[in-house]
């Protein structure tokens, strides 16, 4: 049985914690201005449809072929959603924000080639909750473009906040933290119920 909430909770806490999208848009957009740092955030968007169905043909692949991994892609997707719960509530409020010189469509679209965030995404959010229930392969894409929409929001909102959201966070970052370690810990300790 599709487990929806523990699905939702994990992308959006994945999709909207800190990463390299997230900094660059937020960085971009306190620099040059929402409007003119969009072509970067629709350049994420580009990428993350070009690289998420390859992951989740991959997770599927293993998911089919190798029945016995299953568990194994359980306990990793576990373990790497309890190590994000990890770093998430011992991070601090600096974000580290890169100086970034180009905001283009295309830096965009090649940065999700180098980000590992988007592929562990992937590969977790597929085989911890959608393998083990669905193998359509046009609902296997049609996940794997929710997971890139979620993602491109999460770059909009930080876009969108820019500063103001840079500063929020870093006022209230350990309460930020704590919750969403604890959703993290949450979704990892669904994964087996």
């Amino acid at each position: 049985m599709f487990n929806l909430p523990s699905f939702l909770i994990y992308i959006f806490v994945t999709a909207y914690t800190p990463g390299p999208n997230n900094i660059m848009s937020m960085s971009n957009a306190s620099r040059f201005g929402f409007k003119r740092s969009f072509p970067f955030n629709l350049g994420i968007l580009a990428g993350f449809a070009i690289v998420m169905p390859f992951c989740s043909i991959f997770s599927a692949t293993l998911f089919q072929y190798i029945p016995k991994v299953k568990i194994f892609m359980l306990v990793l997707g576990a373990a790497y959603m309890l190590y994000l719960a990890w770093k998430t509530y011992t991070s601090s409020s600096d974000l580290g924000i890169s100086e970034s010189k180009e905001g283009s469509f295309l830096a965009g679209m090649l940065l999700q080639f180098v980000n590992p965030k988007i592929y562990i995404y992937t590969i977790t959010s597929m085989s911890a909750f959608i393998l083990p229930v669905y193998d359509s392969p046009w609902i296997l894409l049609g996940f794997a473009l929710i997971l890139s929409f979620v993602g491109f929001t999460g770059t909009v909102l930080w876009s969108l906040f820019g500063s103001v959201f840079c500063r929020l966070f870093s006022e209230k970052a350990k309460a930020v933290n704590t919750v969403m370690a604890l959703l993290l810990v949450y979704c990892a300790i669904s994964l087996f119920f």
